[in-house]
């Protein structure tokens, strides 16, 4: 069920006889007041919060508490936050503890998790062995927050024979339409009552009015099928009770109802079989009863037809013939044999004949099963055998860390929605990490991890992760670099080259010289080329270019850069920036920071070994602030430098690499 952010108020049980005359102490049956003290209570009504006016009020209620009665206190989430185990039985059920409940309750300080079902379960067993019958009280500010049913417990707690009846007061739950369904089906299941409350006054009338003794008694109708102990309907029933011109009406099975003493008519209508039973009912104040009306169910005719065999995790067509039955009976795929009323993937019947279910993961022998809801009466099966097939995937030995890589499967048969995807060699089937469907097609790619390694592709089941066929690769280091300028003024543009590039959707981006690896500014997406611009922080200090795989925070290559103030001052050529590498005769662009604006100051291309004012070739850098230089053939370390012929300067250099 969903869950709802507030919480159950309290729960109080008294004795289902309400306020007896004095009698011993064994045979008074216990009192329990389980009262949340979880977060939701410090909510406001009326800018009060709640938990102040539930110690009014429950301060008010004890005060008129027989002082003979046994009553003991529970309460939960007034310990630890987040805990649904956080349930205490503070006061034990005793005569004479309403003071010190009272007392207690005036200090709970909220602060936890909801777990009403279990603190009602837990008021319960304490009451088990008195073997009484009692009435719980039940004033919440919303839902249970930890019991996914706590209607489903209620019954439970019923069927086990624990004599107890239910009163759910809604408090502060208007408009809030699913919490007040389950509060009523709580109410329902035990024969109890519903009603709300919206303020103080309204709480301590709902409290008095439900403590109050009525002269009536529980009944408790159940419509079953064909025999006293077969199936419980699940279809509605409604259920009419006639005495003397009077006459109630309610829905559901079980059908619970308070009713004054007297003889009644009982009708009993299952909707969907569109037939009434009859019964006498002689009720008798505070003496509750459980009364089972029996509905012979029809004869039906219903047949199946399903292919013989099926790939695993595959859908599959079947069809059926299914004349006069409910439209919610459904068929379904379960192991040969299984009990009746278990399923598998399943479709309703509606108005349709025909459909398709998915085969189980395994392979093996397996029936088709057309079954009642509810019930799960099996009516019509036909058997069925689900294959294993020829699957196999095909991949490189080995692809580059983020890189993307082709992948093919043979998958005839399969389900569309299973997958291709890369996980660590020896991960838990059912792992995935970059992953492609395999639809109608039989090739793909998938994206490599960012960490070097071994792996596997492998073939997966939608749903249930099994493993169909897998093949090992190896994932591998990129060699990659980044460069720029090493000195720029804050918020100029800048020349950015890498070489390498693993992923177009890979990125280059300037960051804080220490940053997280995870961290990024301004970037650049790297494509299909080979640089690109970027703009420097307006800071000024320390930062680094870095290249990061896309999806990611590695970072496969770093270049350090120095922001300087925008109006200091930078020589010419100290933002140098060329290819790390190239090939021979290649012809490469440099370019450079600060301008130049003397004939004297040229770009020479040398040797790395060459002295600094020895060269290939050189050209002014006059009035330029980038320029081509061709490569020699010969593959070796090179310098580009920046020179300052007249003062014997140089301004700038950098190493180019020349690849065979």
């Amino acid at each position: 069920m969903t869950s709802f952010p507030r919480a159950a108020l309290a729960v109080l049980a008294l004795a289902a006889a309400g306020l007896p005359a004095p009698a011993p102490a064994q045979e008074r049956p216990a009192t329990i007041l389980v009262l949340d003290a979880s977060g939701s209570m410090w909510g406001q009504i009326d800018g009060v919060n709640k938990i102040t006016i539930a110690r009014e009020v429950v301060a008010g209620i004890l005060s008129d508490f027989p002082a003979g009665q046994n009553l003991g206190l529970v309460t939960y989430g007034h310990r630890e936050r987040g805990q649904c185990a956080d349930i205490e039985l503070v006061v034990p059920p005793a005569p004479g503890t309403a003071a010190l409940i009272a007392e207690t309750v005036n200090g709970l300080n909220p602060r936890g998790m909801t777990p009403m079902t279990d603190a009602v379960i837990l008021a319960a067993e304490a009451l088990r062995h008195t073997e009484q019958a009692a009435t719980v009280i039940l004033v919440s500010d919303g839902i249970e927050t930890c019991n996914p049913d706590p209607c489903a417990a209620a019954r439970a707690l019923e069927e086990a024979g624990i004599d107890f009846t239910a009163h759910v007061v809604g408090f502060d739950v208007s408009g809030e339409a699913e919490a007040l369904m389950q509060m009523q089906c709580i109410a329902e299941a035990t024969g109890g009552r519903f009603l709300t409350a919206d303020n103080a006054r309204e709480l301590t009338e709902a409290l008095q009015e439900v403590v109050a003794v009525p002269a009536t008694a529980a009944v408790t109708m159940i419509a079953v099928m064909d025999r006293p102990d077969g199936e419980q309907v699940e279809t509605p029933v409604t259920w009419g009770f006639a005495r003397d011109g009077e006459r109630l009406e309610i829905n559901g099975n079980p059908g619970i109802l308070d009713l004054p003493p007297g003889n009644w008519q009982v009708t009993g209508y299952h909707t969907v079989l569109e037939r009434e039973q009859e019964a006498q009912l002689e009720v008798v104040a505070g003496q509750a009863q459980t009364r089972v009306m029996v509905f012979e169910a029809p004869q039906h005719q219903a047949a199946l037809k399903t292919p013989a065999q099926a790939a695993v995790g595959a859908e599959f067509p079947v069809g059926w013939q299914a004349e006069g039955l409910n439209p919610r009976d459904y068929v379904t795929i379960v192991p040969a044999g299984a009990e009746a009323g278990s399923y598998g993937d399943y479709t309703r019947i509606g108005d349709a004949s025909e459909g398709k279910l998915r085969a189980p993961a395994e392979p093996g022998l397996y029936e088709v099963r057309l079954q009642m809801e509810g019930s799960g009466r099996v009516l019509a099966s036909a058997p069925i055998e689900i294959v294993d097939v020829p699957v196999a995937v095909s991949v490189p030995a080995q692809a580059t860390v983020g890189a993307e890589f082709p992948v093919g499967w043979q998958a005839e048969g399969l389900n569309p929605r299973d997958y291709v995807t890369i996980v660590a060699e020896g991960a838990e089937p059912g792992s995935y990490g970059d992953y492609t469907r395999i639809g109608d097609a039989s090739e793909g790619k998938l994206r490599a991890p960012a960490e070097p390694g071994l792996y596997e592709v492998r073939l997966q089941m939608e749903g249930s992760g099994r493993v169909l066929a897998s093949a090992p690769i190896e994932v591998v280091e990129g060699a990659v670099t980044v460069s720029g300028p090493d000195r720029l003024r804050a918020g100029t543009e800048m020349v950015v080259t890498w070489t390498g590039a693993i992923h177009p959707r890979d990125y280059v981006t300037i960051v804080p010289a220490g940053a997280d690896d995870g961290d990024y500014a301004d970037y650049i997406r790297v494509g299909t080329a080979d640089s690109g611009k970027l703009r420097s922080p307006q800071e000024p200090g320390l930062y680094e270019l870095r290249y990061r795989l896309e999806g990611g925070s590695r970072v496969m290559a770093r270049h350090p850069v120095e922001v300087l103030a925008a109006d200091a001052p930078m020589d010419a050529g100290a933002g140098l920036v060329v290819p790390a590498s190239a090939k021979p005769g290649e012809a490469i662009t440099v370019t450079w920071s600060g301008g130049a604006d003397e004939g004297d100051q040229r770009v020479t291309l040398a040797r790395a070994d060459q002295a600094d004012f020895s060269w290939i070739s050189a050209e002014t850098a006059l009035g330029r602030d980038s320029l081509e230089v061709t490569m020699p053939d010969v593959p070796g370390r090179y310098e580009i430098r920046f020179l300052d012929i007249g003062n014997r300067q140089v301004l700038g250099r950098s190493i180019v690499e020349v690849q065979p």
